[in-house]
């Protein structure tokens, strides 16, 4: 079972436009809410790729209801923690005329130490029965850059895999806790090692110092190009075809949801292909991209991508 986690889960509200002008009225053509955060983008491609997935994370208020509500269509067993307070609702805006993709990100509610522990509880209990458990997204308020390491903490205790896809302080502090793989971007990776990583060597090798600190696998993402995957195996690049990309939001998370299955293949065989891996991740990526809905892909889609992307070993 993938166990996924979603500590700030929001309403996603994509609002298709055309011609939108800053200052005046415009009017939205189509608008599809689904379930969001960056867990439970997780979570819909892993089932559609035929994963056993539960969610958990914080969700509260009509919105929650709606989030928790939405996750029975979709094949999730839902686990979230509930609170009383409002979740939040973020915005896509798609202008087709333009091609250009705008997100409104709400904060979120702020959480109490209280209402932390009772999360706490339940989330040990959960990671007692998966194989894999990916953490995903922001933390709410009231909750700090410490967050991360104690739930990766928990869950390698467990003896279990964890993907961690955060960004900023809370992927400096997790990666303290050495979770099994981590999907920074070229930013991130400066970021992490305070160095220009101009050149793709340098980006490389900066990725391989991280994997030598004790993170066994790291993507580098990088978008329309592709990912390198840095791991005890070697150096693995993925090239993807060209596409006409309507949707990027959530194409990363789809990303991490293949690399999930792949770990739980991997636990449960002890075998692992990161070639293999790296492949399926990369089409179920890809495949996404071309759906309007945050987080779904066609199986069709990823099987036709997949036989024109180009894995090559670099190291």
């Amino acid at each position: 079972m993938i166990l996924t986690v979603t500590m700030n889960a929001a309403i996603d509200k994509r609002y298709v436009v055309a011609g939108a002008k800053n200052g005046e009225v415009n009017r939205v053509l189509t608008c599809t809410p689904t379930p969001g955060g960056k867990g439970l983008n997780v979570s819909k491609p892993a089932v559609i790729a035929g994963a056993e997935v539960a969610a958990t994370g914080l969700a509260g208020g009509h919105a929650g209801d709606y989030i928790m509500e939405g996750l029975k269509s979709l094949g999730i067993r839902n686990e979230f923690y509930r609170l009383e307070k409002e979740s939040r609702t973020c915005i896509n805006i798609w202008d087709k005329d333009t091609c250009e993709q705008t997100e409104f990100l709400e904060p979120g509610f702020t959480v109490s130490r209280e209402e932390y522990a009772g999360f706490l509880e339940k989330y040990r209990s959960l990671v007692s029965e998966a194989d894999v458990v990916a953490l995903s997204g922001s933390v709410p308020s009231g909750l700090d850059e410490n967050t991360y390491p104690e739930l990766i903490q928990i869950a390698k205790a467990a003896g279990k895999k964890v993907i961690l896809d955060t960004s900023g302080r809370l992927l400096q502090k997790g990666i303290s806790a050495k979770p099994d793989m981590i999907k920074p971007n070229i930013d991130e990776i400066r970021s992490l090692t305070g160095k220009e990583c101009m050149s793709e060597k340098e980006l490389l090798e900066a990725a391989a110092d991280i994997q030598k600190g004790g993170v066994e696998t790291v993507i580098v993402s990088l978008g329309a190009g592709g990912a390198v995957a840095v791991c005890s195996e070697g150096v693995y690049r993925a090239r993807v075809p060209k596409i006409e990309a309507v949707n990027s939001v959530g194409c990363g998370d789809s990303m991490i949801a293949g690399f999930a299955l792949g770990f739980e293949n991997w636990v449960k065989t002890g075998k692992r292909n990161m070639e293999e891996i790296l492949r399926e991740a990369s089409a179920m990526s890809t495949a996404a991209a071309l759906r309007e809905e945050t987080g779904f892909f066609l199986q069709k889609d990823k099987k036709r991508i997949e036989k024109e992307i180009i894995i090559s070993r670099e190291g």
